[in-house]
């Protein structure tokens, strides 16, 4: 077991263990059914890592072969440019500029093709890491409304939720959201680790910013919660 890079398994080991607490903890929370889908979400994530960190041979071939029948072309076409017995230089000129043109096309395609995997899983990457960076924020609603105000019972107005939970049970239902987080931009790592392309690390950074942020905000309430208790209110 190597301890230099994330390892899949203990990722899925982690969401259903975090999956077991939690409904054990409080088995009729929406929590757990969002966790549900963190593992779901996971096994996906984890094959499509897998998948881009793989070569496409058979892609690659048929760019191999269209660039060798491309190359071939080429060099049919410049049979046709003869600049022997060219007396007049226009006619030089349209010559070289033909040549030109065609090189300039041809090296436009070939790198077109050459990069063509490269943004493909850039695409499938970057359409994975959407799918992360939503379950994110779906995780951060699911803790919106529960924040240290259930210790102060008598400061409820008409309109404030109902909050049913101990002081405990609070801190428990909050450590499980920054958990599921956390987890979250592991899961956003796998892709950073299996394609070394700038624009799938930098929308791999975005997410882990984002989820330690929401993060940070969940453990300010856990403070929050502990110091009221610890205060007698």
């Amino acid at each position: 077991m190597s301890y230099r890079s994330l390892d899949p398994a203990h990722i899925v080991k982690t969401i259903e263990r975090l999956q077991e607490r939690i409904d054990s903890r409080f088995p009729n929370a929406g929590l757990g059914r969002v966790c549900g889908e963190l593992l779901a979400t996971a096994h996906i994530a984890i094959g499509k890592a897998a998948q881009l960190s793989e070569r496409n041979w058979p892609l690659r071939i048929a760019i191999g072969l269209i660039l060798l029948l491309g190359l071939a072309a080429q060099v049919a076409a410049a049979q046709f440019l003869n600049f022997d017995g060219m007396e007049a230089n226009v006619g030089v000129l349209q010559s070289l500029e033909a040549a030109v043109n065609l090189l300039i096309l041809f090296g436009g395609a070939a790198w077109f093709l050459l990069t063509l995997e490269e943004r493909l899983k850039r695409q499938r990457a970057l359409d994975a890491l959407h799918e992360l960076r939503s379950l994110a924020h779906v995780i951060d609603m699911h803790q919106l409304t529960k924040d240290p105000t259930v210790v102060l019972e008598s400061q409820r107005t008409p309109a404030s939720p109902e909050r049913s939970m101990t002081p405990f049970e609070l801190t428990r239902y909050l450590d499980y959201c920054a958990e599921m987080l956390s987890v979250t931009g592991k899961l956003a790592a796998l892709f950073a680790d299996r394609v070394r392309d700038s624009v799938v690390i930098e929308a791999v950074n975005d997410i882990e910013t984002l989820t330690n942020g929401l993060g940070r905000k969940i453990w300010q309430k856990i403070t929050i919660v502990g110091a009221l208790e610890q205060s007698g209110h």
